[in-house]
C-alpha cells in the first residue's frame, strides 16, 4: 500500500542551528591557523546569553566571544527586541586544554596511523530519487527554508519575519517506493507583531493574531512555495498540488523566538544535519568536532561512499555504516546495505569488501581524501551537511592578536561524485 514519509528541517535562526554555526566558526578558525588542532566545541544559547565550552588542543589563540558575536549578527539576532542579540548578548567562555589520555590514542608518529578520535559508528545514505542523491521529503524542507531566509534578508516581500523557523514536508510514496505528491507542507516562521490589537481585551488580541496568521499563510503559499516549485526539475514540480495540506504557523502567535524562546545547544538537530529520518544515524553530532573525530570524518566519509555508489549505477539506494575504537586506525567494520536494488549480482557482504578496497577507512586516510583540515564547517552548520554543492571559495579569518590569514578551500568535498569511475570498474559496470 501506499505509505506516508516526513522530514523536518530548521532554519540559521533555530536555537539549536545558532549553537551549531557558533561551534563550527570555532573549529573553522582553529583550523585556519593551525591546521592540527583538536577541538571539541559545545555551545548553548539562551535569552541574552551564549556559554562556550569544550576541550581545544592548539598552537593559536581566539577571540571567541568576538568570533560568536560576528556569527550571530550574521544570522540576523542583531535587535534588542529579539531578547538576544549580537551586541548586547553575554558570553561565557570555558574552553580548556583536551585531555592528553585522549590526545595520546590519536597522534602518532606516523601520520598513516592516526587513531580514531573516538569510539562509535557512523552512518552514510543516498537514494536516486532526488538530483543530489537525498531523500525527497527532507530536500523540500531544506529547500523551503533556504527561500525562507532568502526572502527575510531581501527585506522586500516579507518584511515581518524574523529568523526564527521550522518546516517540515510529508511526502506520499507508492509500493514501489516512488514518490506520488506531497501530501502536507508545515512552516512556522518567527515574525514581528505587525497587526496590533485595538484594546487590551481578549478579543482584540484574537482579532490581531488571526490577521497575522492568515498574512503569513498567504505569503507562504503564494510567495515561498512558489520560489521553491520554479527552482525543481518538472518530476519534483509534478507533486506540487492543489490538495497539499499546510499548517502555517499552527500555534497562532510565534512573536517569541530564538534563544529567547527556547534554548538551543549544539548538535541537537543531528536528523536535520543528515537524511531526515531516512537510513540510519549513528547517534554522533558533527557541529564542533575537528576531523579527527570521527563522528564527523565518519559520516562524511560513508556520505560520500553512498552518493557515489548509488550515482554509479550500482543500486538505486544504500546505506553505508563505519564503525571505530578510540586510538585504533582501522575501522571495526565496513557494512553496506542496498535495499535490494542493486543492479549487480553480488551479495551486499561481496560489495563492501569491494567497497573497502577502493575507499581506505582510516582516519587519516578520510581526511587527506576529503580535504577536512581546512575551515570548511561554517558552511554546513545549517541547511544539512549532506546533499549540498561543493564549492570553491576564499575567507579571511582573523586570530586573537588581531593578524588575519586568507585561505581558499573546498567545501562539502565528500559531495563530490569522484569516485563513479572508479566503481563503476571494478563492478564492470556500463
Amino acid at each position: 500500500m501506499p505509505y506516508l514519509f516526513t522530514s523536518e528541517s530548521v532554519s540559521e535562526g533555530h536555537p539549536d542551528k545558532i549553537a551549531d554555526q557558533i561551534s563550527d566558526a570555532i573549529v573553522d578558525h582553529f583550523l585556519a591557523f593551525d591546521p592540527q588542532s583538536k577541538v571539541a566545541c559545545e555551545t548553548l544559547v539562551t535569552t541574552g546569553q551564549v556559554v562556550l565550552a569544550g576541550e581545544v588542543n592548539s598552537r593559536t589563540y581566539l577571540d571567541l566571544p568576538g568570533i560568536a558575536r560576528e556569527v550571530i549578527h550574521r544570522i540576523g539576532y542583531n535587535r534588542s527586541e529579539y531578547m538576544f542579540d549580537s551586541h548586547s548578548c553575554g558570553i561565557l567562555s570555558s574552553i580548556h586544554e583536551q585531555s592528553s589520555d585522549i590526545n595520546q590514542g590519536v597522534d602518532r608518529q606516523k601520520k598513516e596511523d592516526q587513531g580514531a578520535g573516538d569510539q562509535g559508528m557512523m552512518f552514510g545514505y543516498a537514494t536516486n530519487e532526488t538530483d543530489n542523491y537525498m531523500p525527497l521529503a527532507l530536500d523540500l524542507a531544506h529547500r523551503i527554508l533556504i527561500e525562507l531566509a532568502a526572502i527575510r534578508k531581501e527585506g522586500k516581500l516579507m518584511p515581518y519575519l524574523r529568523p526564527d523557523a521550522k518546516s517540515q514536508v510529508t511526502i506520499e510514496y507508492s509500493d514501489d517506493n516512488k514518490p506520488i505528491r506531497i501530501d502536507t507542507i508545515v512552516v512556522s516562521t518567527q515574525h514581528d507583531e505587525f497587526e496590533m490589537p485595538k484594546n487590551g481585551s481578549q478579543a482584540a488580541r484574537q482579532k490581531a493574531q488571526k490577521a497575522m496568521q492568515a498574512r503569513i499563510r498567504e505569503d507562504i503559499i503564494n510567495i515561498v512555495i512558489p520560489r521553491v516549485k520554479r527552482k525543481s526539475k518538472a518530476s519534483i514540480k509534478k507533486l506540487f498540488n492543489k490538495d497539499i495540506n499546510f499548517h502555517i504557523n499552527p500555534t497562532g502567535n510565534f512573536v517569541i523566538g530564538g534563544p529567547h524562546g527556547d534554548a538551543g545547544l549544539t548538535g541537537r538537530k543531528i536528523i536535520v544535519d543528515t537524511y531526515g529520518g531516512k537510513g540510519a544515524h549513528g547517534g554522533g553530532a558533527f557541529s564542533g568536532k575537528d576531523p579527527s573525530k570521527v563522528d564527523r570524518s565518519g559520516a562524511y566519509a560513508t556520505r560520500h561512499i553512498a552518493k557515489n555508489m548509488v550515482a554509479s549505477g550500482l543500486c538505486d539506494e544504500v546505506l553505508v555504516q563505519v564503525s571505530y575504537a578510540i586510538g585504533v586506525a582501522e575501522p571495526t567494520n565496513i557494512y553496506v546495505n542496498t535495499y535490494g536494488t542493486a543492479h549487480i549480482d553480488m551479495s551486499d557482504s561481496q560489495i563492501a569488501k569491494k567497497i573497502k578496497e577502493i575507499f581506505p577507512m582510516r582516519p587519516y586516510d578520510i581526511e587527506q581524501r576529503l580535504k577536512l583540515r581546512k575551515p570548511i564547517y561554517s558552511e554546513s552548520a545549517s541547511y544539512g551537511h549532506m546533499g549540498r554543492t561543493p564549492e570553491k571559495k576564499e575567507k579571511t579569518f582573523t586570530d586573537g592578536s588581531g593578524k588575519s590569514k586568507t585561505i581558499k578551500f573546498e567545501t562539502f568535498t565528500w559531495e563530490k561524485l569522484d569516485k563513479v569511475n572508479e566503481i563503476k570498474k571494478v563492478f564492470n559496470l556500463k
